[in-house]
């Protein structure tokens, strides 16, 4: 069954939630061929219920103690920007679309997420650009993170917010 995993972290990110379960995203997805949704949703107050139909699934958590399981089991993971989740998603080898929060100030999300897009890694949107982006990308272009190499992730991530 083709699922995808959607993960803000640690942190509350209302705009992703809403944006990747609204019925026009959620119909995209279907269209796709994803007949699963997990949705881990941190500390937000956006909290959709789970759902369950003969075509699809949605379940919907705050937090694991390990988002590993939801990582491997998945075909696509969504992605707030941070740089753990990334880290832990491009090294886990699945398809990884980052949502960047561009409510933030001084987004370092948004340098990260480029960068790695430039690099062939992931794709990159706004959750206002989510269904468009969700629509127009192609999966299979998308390069294998080198494995095995925290040390040039933590470099490139000192070199993306200016340490």
């Amino acid at each position: 069954m083709k699922s995808a995993f959607v993960t803000v972290g640690t942190t509350s990110f209302d705009g992703l939630v809403a944006a990747v379960t609204a019925p026009e995203a959620l119909r995209v997805l279907q269209d796709l061929g994803y007949k699963r949704l997990v949705l881990q949703i941190g500390r937000g107050t956006v909290a959709p219920g789970s759902v369950s139909t003969p075509t699809f699934t949605q379940e919907v958590y705050r937090y694991k103690n390990s988002l590993s399981k939801d990582i491997q089991e998945s075909d696509l993971v969504i992605s707030h920007a941070g740089a753990g989740s990334c880290l832990e998603v491009l090294e886990a080898g699945k398809p990884l679309l980052v949502v960047v929060n561009d409510k933030l100030m001084n987004n370092h999300q948004l340098e990260l997420a480029r960068q790695l897009h430039r690099d062939g890694h992931l794709f990159y949107c706004t959750c206002g650009t989510l269904i468009k982006t969700l629509q127009s990308m192609d999966l299979s272009t998308l390069k294998p993170f080198p494995p095995g190499q925290p040390e040039k992730f933590a470099a490139f991530l000192d070199k993306v917010v200016g340490i």
